[in-house]
């Protein structure tokens, strides 16, 4: 029994330990690193693409100011629905002082901020003038919720008292008595026709730029309101009602 036991024993492989300070090559699993070439490619695409989504965010935001402009300043109403005459170069507001009722100067610069409709004539303000301030008026109220974008002006260009009798259909507008000369180097009447014959559109940033036409009637005011409410949409998002400040 021990002689087999032995046996079994010495048929056993003997281990033998590695020798002390030999190096053995250690298993290591290596993974793959990003290609420096891979990264140089698609770095500039990632850079390209995120440019241009900046891009696309910055116009969709600068879009409706864009289109605004360019509608009113480039593309504008067609001339066969365009009842006014626009002013081309426009004309901005005159460094003029002018006086109210009350005898207070106001430069009329001072107007800016608001659409303004403007209407010309003497002190004395008979049948035509009359006719006019009632127009204008009615041009203003038309416009429903916009309306508070635009101003009712009255140039006074001499020196005669008006009539208390027109006061309180002049409570909401502005009357301002400028001299007449001055006041001739900035607006201008069509040919053949005088400065009182006309009404005048002047924008927000202070600039005439439109004439209607001379001896306006009820039917020539409803075109006026058109061409008014065609502005009013194509400045609506940089324009809003009450007066805005400007540069």
């Amino acid at each position: 029994m021990a002689g087999s036991k032995l046996s079994d024993v010495s048929s056993r492989p003997v281990e033998v330990p590695a020798p002390i300070g030999r190096d053995e090559p250690l298993g290591l699993t290596v993974h793959s690193l990003p290609s420096a070439v891979l990264q140089g490619a698609q770095d500039p695409r990632r850079t390209a693409i995120g440019r241009w989504k900046m891009m696309l965010v910055f116009a969709a935001c600068a879009a409706p100011v864009v289109a605004s402009y360019l509608t009113y300043y480039v593309v504008r109403p067609e001339a066969r629905s365009v009842f006014g005459e626009l002013v081309d170069p426009q004309r901005p507001l005159p460094d003029l002082v002018a006086v109210t009722m009350d005898g207070v100067p106001v430069n009329l610069r001072s107007l800016r901020g608001q659409w303004l409709l403007v209407s010309v004539a003497g002190g004395a303000c008979e049948a035509a003038c009359q006719q006019h301030l009632y127009l204008q008026r009615q041009v203003r109220e038309s416009l429903g919720k916009n309306k508070d974008r635009v101003d009712r002006v009255w140039l006074v260009n001499d020196t005669t008292p008006t009539p208390a009798a027109l006061r309180p259909a002049l409570k909401d507008a502005t009357v301002l008595r400028v001299e007449a000369a001055r006041l001739a180097q900035w607006l201008a009447p069509s040919i053949g026709h005088r400065l009182e014959e006309h009404l005048y559109l002047v924008d927000p940033l202070g600039n005439w730029m439109m004439r209607f036409p001379a001896a306006l009637d009820m039917a020539g005011a409803v075109r006026a309101k058109r061409d008014l409410e065609r502005v009013l949409r194509a400045s609506a998002s940089w324009d809003a009602a009450g007066r805005q400040p400007t540069p």
